[in-house]
């Protein structure tokens, strides 16, 4: 499937809706595909919405969207349906999948090799949610299009 992109008609740029969606079928250049297509995303939303997307947005979008469609596609039969959407001046990444099965984040454990995508997306977003959908789940990450003024990096506090 092509990415869809729909757009408000309301004066402001944070007021717009920006989206663009992709199915990801399962082959070996999907999670390249969604990179790139987070990217590309957040260039457009800056250059033709004069949106403020900070480099780290940039950055930290492309790894949430990487380690949440390559636990899609190695969790979950089937097809992976990926929706970004700019939302005020954050990215809300979504990703559905076939698997019912919420993904439960591990004690941190420096000696375990792997298994660390969903504590980096939790780490690095500002809000994350998981919801079972009537077929399969949908696992969503908010972040940050600016930096903070202060230096700080937006995120969610460590607990």
């Amino acid at each position: 499937m092509d990415p869809v992109s729909a757009g408000g008609d309301a004066a402001l740029p944070y007021e717009r809706a920006i989206q663009t969606t992709v199915a990801l079928d399962g082959g070996g250049a999907d999670i390249a595909h969604a990179r790139h297509m987070a990217a590309d995303f957040l260039t457009r939303a800056q250059s033709e919405h004069g949106l403020p997307v900070s480099q780290r947005a940039r950055e930290v979008t492309q790894l949430v969207v990487s380690e949440l469609v390559t636990n899609a596609r190695k969790y979950a039969p089937g097809p992976v349906l990926l929706d970004l959407r700019l939302t005020g001046d954050t990215v809300e990444v979504m990703v559905w999948d076939s698997a019912p099965v919420l993904p439960i984040a591990r004690a941190a454990d420096a000696g375990r090799v792997g298994q660390h995508g969903l504590e980096i997306v939790m780490a690095l977003s500002q809000d994350f949610e998981m919801q079972r959908a009537p077929v399969g789940k949908r696992i969503t990450a908010r972040i940050a299009l600016p930096d903070d003024p202060s230096g700080t990096p937006p995120g969610r506090t460590p607990v």
